[in-house]
C-alpha cells in the first residue's frame, strides 16, 4: 500500500456556515435520506454542535503515519472525516492527537472506529463522533493511506470538500453543490416550528396540523369505494 496525498480543498462558504449553526441534523433528517454517518457513531462530548469542510481521511489497520502527517494540513473550519477501512480495534484518536487537531482550528473529527483517552478528548475541547473506545493503538508503521479521497464513513460516502453537520443526534455530510438548498429549507422549516407548537398547546389536533388525518380519510375512502 502507498501514500497518496491530494491538495485540500475548497472550503465551504463562511455564510453558509453561519447559518449552519442554527440547523439542527434531525431537521435536515426530515429531507434527506442520505449522507447520514451509521448512529453507532456517536458524540463523546455530549451537546457539541459543528459545521464544517470535510477533509477526509482513509487509515489503513494499526497505521497512523499518514494521519500525524495530515494534522499540519488542516485549517480553522475543517472538519476531519477518518474512514478506518473496516477496523474497529485500534483507536486512532487519543489526548495527544486530539490537542494537536485542535491547535490547528478543526473544528471536529468523524471517526468509522474507535478513539481512546475519553477524558482528555473532551477536556481539550475537540468534538468527536466514533464508535465507542479502544485501548489498543494506532501506531507509525508507514503502511499507508489517503488523503482528501472519496471515503465512506458510517454508510455515507464522504467526499472532500463536502459540508459537515454533526450535533447530539449525529452526523450529516452534504454535497457542496446541494448544501445551500438543502440549509436554507432547514432553517425555514424550523423557523415553522414555533408556530405549530403554539397551534397544538391552543387544541388544535397534529393530525389535522400535518396533514396525516387527510392521508387516512383518503384511504379510507378508496377502500369504501372499492368494496
Amino acid at each position: 500500500m502507498t501514500f497518496v496525498i491530494n491538495e485540500m480543498p475548497l472550503q465551504i462558504d463562511k455564510d453558509l456556515l453561519r447559518k449552519c449553526e442554527s440547523v439542527e441534523t434531525a431537521t435536515i433528517g426530515h429531507r434527506r435520506h442520505t449522507g447520514f454517518v451509521d448512529r453507532g457513531i456517536q458524540s463523546i462530548c455530549y451537546g457539541e454542535r459543528i459545521a464544517g469542510t470535510a477533509i477526509t481521511l482513509a487509515l489503513p489497520s494499526m497505521d497512523c503515519t499518514l494521519l500525524h502527517h495530515a494534522v499540519q494540513l488542516l485549517r480553522p473550519g475543517d472538519v476531519l472525516i477518518v474512514d478506518r477501512l473496516g477496523d474497529d480495534k485500534h483507536a486512532c484518536i487519543g489526548g495527544g492527537l486530539a490537542v494537536a487537531i485542535k491547535a490547528t482550528g478543526c473544528v471536529g473529527v468523524i471517526v468509522d472506529g474507535p478513539c481512546t483517552d475519553f477524558p482528555e478528548i473532551q477536556q481539550c475541547g475537540l468534538p468527536v463522533w466514533c464508535r465507542g473506545a479502544s485501548p489498543i493503538t494506532t501506531r507509525l508503521y508507514g503502511i499507508g493511506g489517503s488523503l482528501n479521497v472519496p471515503v465512506s464513513c458510517g454508510g455515507a460516502v464522504a467526499m472532500p470538500g463536502d459540508l459537515v453537520v454533526g450535533d447530539f443526534s449525529g452526523v450529516v455530510v452534504i454535497p457542496s453543490h446541494e448544501a445551500l438548498g438543502e440549509i436554507e429549507w432547514a432553517l425555514d422549516k424550523a423557523s415553522k416550528e414555533p408556530g405549530l407548537l403554539r397551534a397544538i398547546h391552543a387544541g388544535e389536533k397534529l393530525g389535522e396540523l400535518s396533514g396525516a388525518n387527510q392521508i387516512i380519510a383518503e384511504k379510507e375512502a378508496g377502500q369504501t369505494s372499492r368494496n
